[in-house]
């Protein structure tokens, strides 16, 4: 590992060919890190602090970062410097030596810098197999500084049993690093593990912090070369997983577009252009309202009566619920969609009956009657399915309904082999025309208006019974306890 640095210590770059989608974003990174790094060019000073028993060596401190970024980015407000040290530290470029989580503080928090060899522009894609490495190594150093945290160790026990077949092989690796390490200078092996620790927090984070590594999908896209050979930082290959790795498949050369490519592509983005997209704010209206209108419809939201069946032993609300005698309430709802009405049996029972003074119930019927084939044991679908198709569709059908051309040719070609789903295109068509005409008209009629107005006054009438009830027994009650008091005066 430390050789690795050595070596590489200032190979920050790949093949322009198989660069990162963010590549121009660490070059930006990689030149401040550097210019904070220049001593000699007005950077910040890295200095060995004294600890109590110890010295703590290349380290500078947060509030120092935070005044070179100000002074020489033209930063004015601290708070904005603090995050862009911040945006830089969540890289891996610069780290606290003392925690996982990585963000840049504004007080004497020490940090230290990551070699360039760890540094994200070599485009590391680690291993499980390095991860499991890392953390054997962790056991066997000193366990004072080195200790594994809670996480670490849920995730060395999880590997231990995705990799027990090569276990001994992944012990052996880590044995032999720590062996190598030993032989370095104490103060190079303390930085070498914490730039080590601080390279695993960016690919493993502590749960609950943002993952830098993962890539928006929009940029995985525009990778030259997505099938580039991963590098792993301890040289051992992952085969615990089924599928071939990308450093066993050869990477294609990129086609050159033909007319028909781009032709298809051309289509595709017009018809991109031509969906339907409609503003946040719209939206946001849409779900306020929404949540407004079913509001008192939740349980855990407004108090329903006579009680809330959720958080007490009375069922009657259920009961309620349940009745051929609907609520105010009840029916109202029926007027906030055909869905809703169809929702409730009594509800539906009305819409029926509406459909039937109309001379139209076969749409309903129809709707029903598919409805009720999804929920049909899957032997008694294929002859249901004819039956329905005989009543409703069929030349001379006794129920005839109204469908158009695409869905009628569609339907028939699903019942050459019958399904639970075989009438799928015609019931939307049927449920469209019912909620776009029948269902207004339903609203409008007087078999709805009458009947909300209707339960509207036996609400009102039980709720001043139940009021009146309440003001009669707290009366009798009073008198009672009046009578009662009076009784043992007297006695």
């Amino acid at each position: 590992m430390a050789e690795g640095s050595k070596d590489q210590g200032c190979a920050g770059a790949t093949d322009p060919e198989e660069d990162s989608p963010n590549v121009i974003v660490y070059r930006k990174i990689e030149d401040i890190v550097m210019r904070i790094q220049d001593e000699k060019a007005g950077g910040v000073a890295i200095r060995t602090v004294k600890s109590f028993l110890s010295k703590i060596p290349s380290v500078v401190s947060g509030a120092d970062i935070v005044q070179w970024l100000m002074k020489n980015l033209t930063i004015e407000d601290a708070a904005e410097a603090i995050h862009l040290g911040s945006l830089v530290a969540a890289q891996g470029y610069l780290f606290p030596i003392s925690d996982h989580v990585l963000t840049l503080k504004d007080d004497g928090t020490l940090y230290r810098f990551q070699s360039p060899y760890f540094w994200p522009s070599n485009c590391w894609e680690p291993e499980n197999t390095d991860y499991a490495i890392y953390l054997c190594k962790r056991t066997m150093q000193n366990k004072a500084r080195l200790e594994l945290a809670d996480y670490e160790a849920e995730n060395l026990a999880r590997l231990q049993r995705a990799f027990a077949r090569k276990w001994e092989f992944i012990f052996m690796q880590a044995e032999a690093q720590v062996k190598i390490d030993r032989k370095k200078d104490k103060a190079e092996r303390k930085i070498l593990d914490s730039q080590e620790r601080a390279f695993w927090d960016v690919h493993r984070p502590v749960p609950g912090c943002v993952n830098t590594t993962e890539m928006d999908i929009r940029k995985c896209r525009r990778e030259r070369n997505p099938h580039r050979v991963k590098k792993s930082v301890y040289g051992v290959p992952d085969d615990s997983q089924s599928q071939p790795s990308p450093a066993h498949i050869p990477s294609q050369p990129t086609k050159k577009p033909t007319k028909e490519d781009v032709q298809k592509e051309i289509t595709f983005l017009n018809v991109q252009l031509d969906r339907h997209c409609m503003k946040v704010s719209k939206v946001a209206d849409s779900l306020m309202g929404y949540t407004e209108q079913f509001m008192e419809y939740d349980p855990f939201v407004s108090v329903t009566e006579p009680s809330n069946p959720w958080i007490s032993d009375d069922t009657s609300f259920w009961d309620l619920e349940a009745s051929r005698d609907p609520s105010q309430q009840r029916v109202k709802k029926w007027g906030f969609s055909l869905e809703e009405a169809l929702k409730d049996p009594v509800g539906r029972d009305q819409f029926l009956k509406f459909l039937e003074s109309e001379f139209s119930s076969e749409n309903l019927r129809f709707w029903l009657a598919v409805q009720e084939l999804k929920r049909r044991p899957l032997q008694e679908v294929a002859s249901r399915a004819q039956e329905i198709w005989q009543e409703f569709l069929a030349e001379g059908a006794p129920s005839s309904i109204n469908l158009d051309s695409h869905s009628y040719e569609r339907t028939s070609q699903n019942l050459k082999d019958p399904g639970r789903y075989s009438f799928e295109d015609a019931q939307e068509h049927i449920f469209k025309l019912m909620k776009s005409d029948s269902y207004a008209r339903f609203l409008r009629s007087n078999i709805y208006q009458d009947l909300l107005l209707a339960r509207k006054k036996a609400d009102t009438e039980q709720g001043r019974r139940t009021s009146l009830e309440k003001f009669t027994r707290s009366v009798g009650k009073s008198l009672t306890g009046k009578r009662l008091t009076g009784l043992m005066q007297s006695s």
